[in-house]
C-alpha cells in the first residue's frame, strides 16, 4: 500500500479506532469491556491489512463525542454517519451500511405521515447530536427539536415529557414500539444513516486508502457477512 497512506493511519504505530458506543447496532460492549459487533471486526480487518497492526478502541457515548475526536488528535479512523456538519473536520468514505430512520408517535396521535411531523407546535425528542439530529436540525423548519444525550435517554424524554414525536432509527424503533401500547412508526423514512469510515481531513492519503478499502468490503460481501454474523437486522449495504 502507498506508504504515505499507512503513515497517516498509525502515526502511533496504533490502530486508534473512535467507536460510537451509542449505535447499539454495530457495536456492543461487554462487561468487561470487550467490544463486539460489525464495527469491531471491520477495525480488525482494517488492521490486519495495515500488517497485524494492534488496535485500540477510542469509546465514546455518542456519535457527537467520536467527531470531537477529529479536531483533538484522538482517533486515526472512526465509524459513524457521514454528515455534512462533521465533514469540515473529517473526511469521509462512501457508506457501508444504511441504517433508516423514522419516527414513533404514542397512543392516540393524529399524526398519519411524516410529512405531518414539521407543524407549529410538535414536539420531536430526538438523541443529541446523532446523524438523525442532524440531519432534522437542517430540514425541519416547523418543529420543535427536544434533545437528550443519547438514544436511550431520548426515550425517556420522549415519555416523561409526553412530546409528540420521538425520532430514531427504525431497528431501534420497532422495539421501543412494543414497551408503548398503541404506540405507531410512522411508515416510510425521513434519511438513512449514511454509515462511514472517517479520517481527519488533514490525512489526505488515508482517506483514499479508506475510501478503497470500503469499496472492496462491500462488493466482496464482507459487510454482509457480518451483518448476518451480528445480527444487525433492519441495515442494509448501499450499491
Amino acid at each position: 500500500m502507498n506508504p504515505k497512506a499507512k503513515a497517516e493511519l498509525l502515526p502511533t504505530g496504533t490502530l486508534r479506532v473512535g467507536v460510537n458506543l451509542g449505535n447499539f447496532l454495530l457495536v456492543n460492549r461487554e462487561a468487561d469491556g470487550t467490544l463486539h459487533g460489525v464495527v469491531p471486526d471491520l477495525a480488525q480487518e482494517l488492521a490486519r491489512r495495515l500488517g497485524g497492526v494492534p488496535v485500540e478502541h477510542i469509546c465514546s457515548p455518542g456519535a457527537g463525542q467520536v467527531a470531537d475526536g477529529a479536531k483533538a488528535d484522538a482517533w486515526d479512523v472512526a465509524f459513524i454517519g457521514a454528515e455534512p456538519q462533521r465533514a469540515a473536520e473529517i473526511s469521509f468514505t462512501l457508506a457501508y451500511i444504511e441504517i433508516p430512520a423514522t419516527y414513533l408517535v404514542p397512543a392516540g396521535s393524529p399524526i398519519q405521515s411524516i410529512g405531518e411531523v414539521d407543524r407549529p407546535g410538535i414536539r420531536v425528542a430526538t438523541a443529541a447530536r446523532s446523524a438523525y439530529d442532524l440531519y432534522l436540525s437542517r430540514n425541519l423548519t416547523h418543529a420543535q427539536l427536544v434533545r437528550a444525550e443519547g438514544i436511550p435517554a431520548s426515550y425517556d424524554l420522549f415519555v416523561k415529557e409526553k412530546l409528540d414525536v420521538l425520532s430514531g432509527l427504525l431497528p431501534r424503533l420497532t422495539s421501543d414500539v412494543t414497551r408503548l401500547p398503541g404506540a405507531r412508526i410512522l411508515e416510510g423514512k425521513f434519511t438513512a444513516i449514511q454509515q462511514a469510515i472517517g479520517t481527519p481531513k488533514s490525512r489526505t492519503a488515508a482517506a483514499a486508502y479508506l475510501s478503497e478499502f470500503v469499496a472492496d468490503i462491500k462488493a466482496s460481501g464482507l459487510v454482509a457477512r457480518l451483518i448476518e454474523k451480528h445480527g444487525a437486522k433492519g441495515v442494509n449495504v448501499p450499491l
